[in-house]
C-alpha cells in the first residue's frame, strides 16, 4: 500500500469520517497546525532535560487525540477532557513556583527555550484557528482550553530552562 493515493491531487482531502473538503478548509488548517505544533515539539524535546522531555511527550500524545477530533475522527480516540486540562494547569503551577516572572522576555536565551517559544507561538496560532472554526462549526470548549494551557505551559517551561541556564553560568563564574 502506497502513501500516494492521488486523491488529493485536485486540492481536496478526506476528513477522518470520510467527508471530502478543500485542503484550505479551516478545519484542515486547524488540525494541520496542531500537527505542525506536534512536529516542532518533536524537535524541541531533543534539547530538553529528561523531565521536560516527558512533559513534551505527554503533550504530543494528547495532540494526536486533539487533531483526530478536529479531523472529525472523534470516534477513534479518547477525547481531550477536563482531567487533561487540569494536568497541564498543575504543571504550569509547578513551574510558576520555580520561576520568577517580572518582565517580558526576548526569546532565544538558549536553544531549548527558543524551540519551546516557537512551539508556544504555533500553539497560539492553532488556538486562534480553533476559535475561528468554532464560529463556523461546533467545537468542544475543552479543545480551546487545552491549546491555551499548552501555550501557557510552554512559556513557563522556556523561562524555567532559561533560569537554569543563567544559574549554571553564574555558578561557573564563582
Amino acid at each position: 500500500m502506497s502513501i500516494t493515493t492521488k486523491t488529493g491531487d485536485n486540492g481536496e482531502t478526506s476528513l477522518a469520517n470520510g467527508e471530502r473538503v478543500k485542503k484550505d478548509h479551516i478545519r484542515v488548517q486547524t488540525y494541520g497546525t496542531v500537527d505542525e505544533l506536534n512536529s516542532f515539539l518533536g524537535l524541541a524535546k531533543h534539547y530538553l532535560p529528561d523531565y521536560e522531555r516527558e512533559v513534551v511527550e505527554l503533550i504530543q500524545k494528547n495532540l494526536f487525540r486533539l487533531a483526530a477530533e478536529l479531523a472529525k475522527g472523534e470516534q477513534y480516540v479518547k477525547l481531550i477532557n477536563e482531567e487533561d486540562i487540569e494536568k497541564l494547569t498543575n504543571l504550569v503551577y509547578e513551574y510558576e513556583s520555580k520561576v520568577e516572572l517580572n518582565s517580558f522576555v526576548i526569546p532565544g536565551e538558549t536553544i531549548a527555550s527558543a524551540h519551546l517559544d516557537v512551539c508556544r507561538t504555533i500553539a497560539r496560532r492553532a488556538e486562534r484557528l480553533v476559535v475561528t472554526l468554532s464560529s463556523q462549526e461546533e467545537v468542544r470548549g475543552e479543545v480551546i482550553r487545552y491549546l491555551n494551557r499548552i501555550s501557557d505551559l510552554l512559556y513557563i517551561m522556556a523561562r524555567f530552562i532559561e533560569g537554569n541556564h543563567i544559574r549554571k553560568i553564574r555558578g561557573s563564574e564563582l
